[in-house]
């Protein structure tokens, strides 16, 4: 008799423990935590209209707005913008994945990033390009809306994610300096 009055004891105390456990803050204490913008404000940039179609590209080189192509992952350094990047076509840096290489190019305008295209990315088997077809386009789509290099990555394309945010990147310094 005693064990079921100590288990009945032990249940009943761990219900009020678990359903007394404040899961999220009050209303006072999240209004005077610091919000983290940074991500936010990325993804409020507004993107001017795009020249050419978020679909991968599979040629070497793309050409920029001046007709030159630019392969040399420098940019045609133009006018900074009140965003810091320079007006031009930045290629970034192959990045190894262990399907096979990822490199993004750039075209900023006015400051803003206005075309992505992906020069390189791996398409040796089926399930790469069936994987590719689908990621690419929402990789570039988010960074088109977001205008940086912070975008969440693709599941299911993990390794072409980590090499286009890793080349993203790298394209994106090349205009900011």
């Amino acid at each position: 008799m005693k064990r079921i009055v100590y288990a009945l004891l032990a249940t009943v105390s761990g219900l009020v423990l678990l359903f007394s456990y404040r899961t999220s803050l009050p209303e006072e204490a999240a209004a005077a935590a610091p919000a983290d913008t940074t991500l936010t404000d990325a993804r409020h940039i507004a993107s001017a209209p795009r020249a050419a179609s978020p679909s991968p590209s599979p040629s070497p080189s793309a050409a920029s707005p001046s007709g030159s192509a630019d392969t040399g992952g420098t940019g045609a350094a133009g006018a900074t913008s009140r965003t810091g990047l320079s007006d031009g076509t930045f290629t970034g840096s192959a990045v190894n994945t262990r399907y096979g290489a990822v490199q993004v190019q750039i075209t900023v305008s006015g400051g803003v990033i206005t075309d992505v295209q992906t020069p390189a990315y791996p398409d040796h088997s089926s399930r790469d390009r069936q994987i590719n077809q689908d990621a690419l386009p929402q990789l570039i789509s988010e960074t088109l809306s977001a205008q940086s290099a912070q975008i969440d990555m693709v599941s299911g394309a993990t390794y072409t994610s980590t090499g286009y945010l890793d080349s993203l990147q790298s394209a994106i310094d090349q205009a900011s300096a």
